[in-house]
């Protein structure tokens, strides 16, 4: 198998919602939620890309990093490097349905195990998006992270349950999915939540709590009072609110007041080890990858997710040896170029 093969495929199967272009910028589908674009103009999503191409890097050729390291620890477990696939559901309603939910997040959860990381799985108005991604990381011996929608506070917690009961290594909400329309339509509201409740759910549990969708500098120090374990900088991949900024924008600031106080992480328009080297070099500790997964599930199954997730690895690896680091940890602000 290799990278054409995969999304010539995919191309077929995921015809009418991603045209797998090229260039996965968001142009194209523009608007298309349902679907794989971003929300109104799609120019979160846009912003996404942009803000981590308005970065370049210090190039460094004399120094010993001659074979550098990309693994790294988090929530307790190794990982060969510090990319993880992001959550992702809808597959009939945003990805045409070729798959089953349960097959595509398997694929996911399943390819990121072998690749060495570890796979994010979702939440949504089916119940059976849960539920799936819950059975997914049980077959993987507990080998996953779920994330839940902000749902009512007992409805959450009776999630975090069935969480521990699958053996996830984590477990978490994403917040920035609080304007969800489908999920109200369907009879399941979700909305913000204070920081006590923040609170509330953090002590539910003894698996580390995450809290994805922040993008300001005072929700992060919200978040860390509450007490959450990490945090994912995160603008929901421009699917939620039309005209937020980029990831790699808000970072460095969200990194400046946090970092060292809670787990950082960060997704949003990552496509190369060199956006994961960016992002690291931002402030982050580890990264989400959305998209390009779902070209590699449906293109290539868990034997593509894989794939993929190497392919990064291989790329940060790289983009290490290039800028003088020879350990995630040694990759900070000196990698990036400033005028």
């Amino acid at each position: 198998m290799d990278l054409q093969t995969i999304r010539s495929q995919a191309k077929e199967k995921l015809k009418g919602y991603c045209r797998v272009c090229p260039v996965c910028d968001g142009r194209a589908c523009s608007g298309e939620v349902p679907g794989m674009g971003g929300t109104g103009t799609g120019i979160s999503f846009r912003n996404n890309l942009t803000a981590l191409a308005s970065y370049s890097l210090n190039m460094r050729t004399l120094h010993g990093a001659k074979d550098p390291s990309t693994e790294t620890e988090l929530f307790g477990v190794k990982l060969s490097s510090p990319i993880m696939a992001a959550p992702m559901t809808g597959t009939p309603y945003n990805m045409g349905g070729a798959l089953t939910e349960r097959e595509f997040i398997g694929m996911i959860v399943s390819g990121s195990k072998q690749a060495g990381t570890l796979g994010w799985t979702g939440d949504g108005a089916d119940p059976a998006m849960y539920t799936s991604g819950l059975e997914a990381i049980s077959a993987e011996e507990g080998f996953g992270i779920p994330i839940i929608k902000p749902r009512e506070q007992k409805v959450i917690i009776e999630c975090i349950r069935r969480a521990e009961a699958a053996g996830a290594k984590a477990v978490g909400v994403d917040i920035d999915g609080a304007g969800l329309v489908t999920m109200a339509l369907k009879g399941q509201p979700v909305g913000p939540k204070t920081m006590e409740e923040i609170q509330e759910l953090v002590n539910s549990t003894q698996l580390p709590f995450i809290l994805k969708g922040i993008m300001t500098v005072d929700e992060a120090e919200q978040a860390v009072k509450a007490g959450v374990s990490a945090i994912v900088v995160s603008n929901h991949g421009g699917r939620i609110l039309d005209c937020t900024p980029g990831a790699a924008d808000v970072l460095p600031a969200i990194a400046a007041a946090v970092k060292g106080k809670v787990t950082i992480l960060a997704d949003g328009g990552v496509r190369t080890g060199v956006d994961v080297l960016k992002l690291l070099a931002l402030g982050a500790d580890g990264v989400l990858v959305g998209r390009p997964l779902v070209v590699g599930a449906f293109g290539g199954g868990a034997e593509g997710v894989k794939m993929l997730l190497d392919k990064m690895a291989a790329e940060l690896k790289q983009a290490m040896i290039l800028t003088g680091c020879s350990t995630i940890q040694e990759i900070d602000q000196r990698v990036i170029y400033k005028a």
